[in-house]
């Protein structure tokens, strides 16, 4: 895959594939490519070349609504959601995205704030919520579409240390139980090493290192990527 902004490549040929049941690390420095390369996958975007394959499907330039019905689910860095609709109607929204009628969506939508533990939320403004829940909302929205793929952008970027560990195990339940593949764009280091079976590192467009976390986060390329930040996963990792 390519993408050129003004004669700049942000994605620079990466080959990226996902496995149903897996859960990919997408990591990076900042302005890496990983967003733009994310972006064109879920079909926000347009490559310059390349092409995105769905299975056998080639599924290239297909708009982001058309890839939710086929699958493919992208949650963003920023939670984007309706802030005078309920929780519950957020939810249906994200329900009634693959296609589902009213009928089928309500039943989700039940059946998801029992899950996340959201049921106490159902009839509150999502704006009137803490940003914790907001994050927790976001994610079962999400998984409302019941995504064969789930790409999140930043999942746990704002949330204290609890809460992202609270992330972390319900991400990888949702990996568990619905057997979707997840790929998970984070710079918390001890976030990614616990939660990814696989990491693919990228930098100034390109894929620098590919492999298990304890392989990937031990690499010195990675490591001058990142100008000590995989260093401070590490002592992250020392003290937990």
């Amino acid at each position: 895959m390519t993408v050129t902004f003004s004669g700049l490549r942000a994605v620079d040929a990466i080959d990226l594939q996902l496995e149903e049941g897996e859960t990919l690390g997408l990591i990076g420095p900042n302005g890496a490519g990983k967003s733009t390369l994310v972006n064109v996958i879920s079909g926000y975007l347009k490559p310059n070349e390349g092409k995105v394959w769905l299975g056998d499907t080639d599924i290239t330039g297909r708009p982001a609504h058309r890839l939710c019905r086929l699958g493919v689910t992208h949650t963003f860095q920023g939670v984007r959601l309706f802030g005078r609709l309920t929780v519950a109607e957020n939810l249906e929204v994200g329900a009634l995205a693959d296609g589902s009628s009213r009928r089928k969506a309500r039943l989700a939508v039940g059946a998801l704030l029992e899950e996340h533990n959201l049921a106490q939320y159902a009839d509150a403004e999502v704006r009137s919520l803490p940003y914790g829940i907001e994050r927790r909302v976001s994610l079962a929205r999400a998984l409302a579409s019941n995504p064969r793929f789930l790409l999140l952008d930043e999942p746990a970027a704002g949330l204290d240390e609890n809460e992202t560990d609270d992330l972390r195990h319900v991400i990888a339940e949702i990996g568990r139980t619905r057997g979707c593949g997840i790929l998970v764009i984070e710079h918390d280091m001890s976030l990614i090493a616990r939660l990814c079976d696989r990491l693919q590192v990228i930098n100034s467009g390109r894929t620098i290192s590919l492999g298990a976390p304890e392989q990937v986060l031990s690499d010195p390329v990675v490591r001058e990527a990142y100008l000590g930040e995989a260093d401070a996963w590490e002592n992250d990792n020392a003290d937990s």
